[in-house]
């Protein structure tokens, strides 16, 4: 199953490595990335894009966990409207 995970991260060194690093720790793939800074040097407006069996729910408490992470919301994407997209 894929989820697209919106973060909002801490500007430290770093904190990218280890939101992907959690991730696969947590036996989710990384897929897609995306992100920008705010412009203020303010958090962080992350999008990850990840496919993996276990449940979401197990992904986002571990995220909320990470220092840098201000907060995560996680939806689930429909993998057919994912795979239009790429073709």
């Amino acid at each position: 199953m894929r989820y697209r995970l919106d973060l909002v991260l801490k500007p430290a060194e770093g904190a990218l490595v280890r939101v992907i690093g959690m991730a696969e720790r947590r036996g989710f793939t990384p897929c897609e990335i995306s992100g920008r800074p705010d412009g203020s040097g303010g958090p962080w407006r992350l999008q990850l894009v990840v496919d993996g069996q276990r449940p979401a729910e197990t992904l986002r408490l571990q995220m909320q966990k990470v220092y840098d992470c201000e907060s995560v919301e996680v939806t689930p994407l429909d993998e057919t409207a994912t795979l239009e997209a790429v073709a």
